[in-house]
């Protein structure tokens, strides 16, 4: 009985030490936010249906900057385009940092071209963008692999017979193979085996990395990381992924022809012999394999996922689809392909890519930021190395840049002469320094594949126009489409 007394006075006296201890130190001079607990932060606060709901609910509150403890760590929410560009890009240099999404990070562990800091970043980044530059400037653009491989899908939507179709498959397939041919050097035929593997891999992860269980994780990594749970099974497609990627350097290391690079890997590998003798390049095996998963990860799945949610939408309003397909006719015809300068002549279909990619909202909470000095910002003092989350779906709905954002409306982009207007809010590829490097190959895939297929084909569905639910699947770091079946029959 007295072990008991004395055991519940130690946990008493844990707590109590907890308490007093235990309060998140000063931080600079943060911006408000609700007080958060020892250990826990603001777990109290959060929505149950996820970090985005809670966010906005402490929006509503605190204004558009505030403070959130994830955890025991404390965040920066940027709300609202005004405050989202005033950060990333008045203040580029100090917001330009990139934090950590903690379920991914014991697979890129700040390497590679996406999650990277400091000189590491800033050489991957411009090797990055130059590479992909020439071999998108050199035998074939990367406009014509979209166009070619907008043809191949044409073919393969014409053996479906109108049959109902998951398009998953499909979009995954030409928006991965537009990535592999500047990457890998080759496409892949949509039945080759591990191709199919590698696209089921990025599928399930990018689901399990936008779920509620990913988003708990989030706020306890350092404890969660110890026990089973969804984080697991993301590594694990992530190191899969990895595998299959080493594999391919090793080919390209054996058939290298110094004299003829055949992609970004034999440019890389190139640069690595260049600089073997230099202990501090960062041009070594971790950065390539890292930077190729960031680049087919980023440029298969963003992409697939916009087309998807692009078609779910034409299901739903198929008038906007027909007034689409009229403005093809008109401008495109059926007897040559679209080309990207098309969209200057086609204001409407430009206007619906670009409510598309607002309504559909990829990455509602964006990738997080740090900032690299401690930085003033709107009265208050954001110390070095404090993590910073752009809410960019606080931006793509704004209400002061879009009259109702809650709804799919391609007026939002058009001025009242029916010409496409620009809008500062329109940011799907986040802004700033840390914009996404994929932005110019992604217009062009969305222009060209939406296009090439609404030339070719009409979509039907099982479900009344009226009947289609828009929820999301999953919504975290990405928004995740509902689950839907297609018909594509030939015009």
């Amino acid at each position: 009985m007295e072990l008991s007394v004395l055991l519940l006075l130690a946990v008493l006296m844990g707590l109590l030490l907890l308490l007093t201890r235990g309060q998140p130190q000063s931080h600079g001079c943060l911006p408000p936010g609700p007080r958060p607990l020892p250990l826990l932060g603001n777990l109290l606060q959060m929505d149950r249906k996820g970090l985005l709901k809670s966010f906005l609910k402490l929006r509503d509150k605190y204004g558009d900057v505030f403070t959130v403890y994830l955890g025991p760590r404390p965040v920066v929410m940027l709300c609202g385009t005004e405050a989202i560009r005033e950060a990333l890009v008045d203040h580029a240099d100090a917001f330009s940092g990139r934090g950590k999404i903690a379920v991914m990070d014991p697979v890129f562990q700040g390497y590679g071209v996406v999650f990277a800091n400091g000189e590491r970043w800033k050489t991957l980044r411009r090797f990055s963008l130059a590479t992909m530059r020439d071999f998108g400037m050199g035998k074939r653009s990367v406009e014509e692999r979209i166009q070619e491989e907008a043809q191949c899908l044409v073919k393969e939507l014409q053996r479906t017979k109108g049959t109902l179709q998951d398009p998953i498959f499909f979009f995954h397939s030409i928006t991965a193979n537009i990535i592999c041919s500047i990457v890998f050097g080759q496409r892949f035929e949509y039945t080759d085996p591990e191709f199919l593997r590698l696209l089921d891999l990025f599928y399930k992860s990018f689901a399990l990395i936008s779920s509620l269980s990913s988003q708990v994780y989030e706020l306890f990594s350092s404890v969660m990381k110890h026990l089973p749970g969804t984080h697991r099974t993301v590594w694990s497609h992530l190191e899969e992924i990895n595998a299959f990627i080493h594999r391919s350097v090793e080919k390209h290391r054996e058939t290298l022809d110094p004299s003829a690079p055949r992609d970004f890997i034999d440019t890389y590998l190139l640069r690595m012999e260049n600089e073997k003798s230099d202990s501090n390049s960062e041009f070594n095996q971790k950065n390539l394999i890292i930077t190729t998963l960031s680049l087919f990860f980023a440029g298969t799945e963003t992409t697939s996922t916009t087309l998807r949610y692009g078609f779910l939408l034409m299901l739903k309003y198929p008038h906007i689809r027909e007034k689409v397909q009229k403005e093809i006719d008109r401008v495109i015809g059926s007897n040559r392909c679209p080309v990207f300068n098309d969209r200057i002549n086609m204001p409407y279909t430009d206007a619906v890519i670009h409510e598309i990619q607002r309504f559909g909202d990829l990455l509602p909470i964006g990738v997080p930021h740090i900032v690299t000095q401690d930085t003033h910002f709107r009265g208050y003092i954001i110390p070095k190395g404090t993590e910073v989350f752009p809410i960019l779906n606080s931006a793509l709905n704004d209400p002061l840049y879009f009259e109702k954002p809650e709804t799919f409306n391609p007026d939002h982009f058009l001025d009242a002469n029916g010409a496409l207007r620009k809008s500062d809010a329109f940011m799907p590829f986040s802004t700033g320094k840390r914009i996404c490097l994929g932005e110019g190959i992604a217009r062009t895939e969305l222009f060209i594949f939406f296009t090439t297929i609404l030339q070719n084909f009409t979509v039907d569905g099982p479900v009344a126009p009226e009947d289609i639910d828009l929820t999301p699947m999953e919504c975290g770091v990405g928004k995740v489409p509902p689950a839907y079946q297609i018909r594509f029959l030939p015009r």
